[in-house]
């Protein structure tokens, strides 16, 4: 043994082997920007859900709207800075299931549901477990599904369809009792949408960058004006018809 042995005791092999490990653990922490945008989204649709308990059934939709933009925005901006992670992806998904699931579930139910007892929860539960079960399928298809399709009605759009309707209906007075039996069909099968093998079109394949006609310009610009006229009832009629879009291209590839 030599005299170097003798002199490193048991006590400084420990704290060799402590700092090692210190060493050796890694940073932890979260992107702080993206997920900023989850959070806000997060807080639309707990706000919705506020503002339908306290009868607020407009101020409960449009938040929806809200979390659907910055639901929208918090992807692209962790695309953009180089921020994406795993944590901001369950994230998002959790967000997700508050913002598109529960919360218009809770919503529809309160607003013209409940009158109908087992049959307006048990529809509301429909909208909302196939949210669930969109968003598990939804993260388990990352990078095998086709770019340009999604699965099934995605969350987002289904909730808009809910919640267009309530602002919609309110903004012209309609009541959720006058709609009451409507929508225990729209919700159970909006949700059932959502867990189909039904195609939508996802967008992501559109080139913003690129020329395009000077027509096209001009749509978009009538577009925003009827948006700015009865944002409500335009949102409403552009989600209702995404979601029959799908299941008209079923028939439509049948007739070929």
């Amino acid at each position: 043994m030599s005299i170097e042995d003798i002199k490193k005791s048991p006590v400084d092999e420990i704290e060799d082997v402590d700092l090692g490990d210190e060493k050796k653990q890694p940073h932890r922490g979260v992107y702080l920007l993206p997920n900023l945008f989850t959070t806000a989204a997060l807080f639309s649709g707990f706000y919705s859900i506020i503002a339908a308990m306290n009868g607020d059934f407009t101020h409960a939709a449009v938040a929806v709207f809200i979390a659907m933009v910055l639901d929208g925005l918090d992807g692209r901006v962790a695309r953009l800075t180089h921020t994406q992670s795993a944590f901001g992806a369950e994230y998002d998904s959790l967000s997700d299931m508050v913002s598109f699931g529960i919360a218009p579930a809770l919503i529809v139910f309160s607003w013209s549901l409940a009158p109908f007892g087992k049959v307006g929860w048990v529809a509301a539960f429909i909208y909302a477990v196939g949210a669930a079960l969109r968003l598990a399928r939804f993260n388990t298809m990352l990078g095998v599904e086709e770019k340009r399709y999604f699965t099934g009605l995605p969350s987002p759009a289904a909730a808009a369809i809910v919640a267009g309707i309530i602002w919609a209906a309110n903004d012209k007075g309609v009541s959720g009792e006058d709609l009451a039996s409507l929508m225990t069909i729209v919700v159970p099968i909006t949700g059932l949408l959502m867990v189909s093998n039904v195609k939508y079109r996802s967008f992501k394949d559109l080139n913003l960058k690129g020329r395009v006609p000077f027509i096209v310009l001009l749509i978009a610009v009538l577009v925003l004006a009827l948006v700015a006229l009865e944002p409500a009832v335009l949102l409403m009629s552009m989600f209702c018809l995404y979601g029959l879009w799908g299941i008209l291209g079923i028939f439509f590839k049948q007739l070929r």
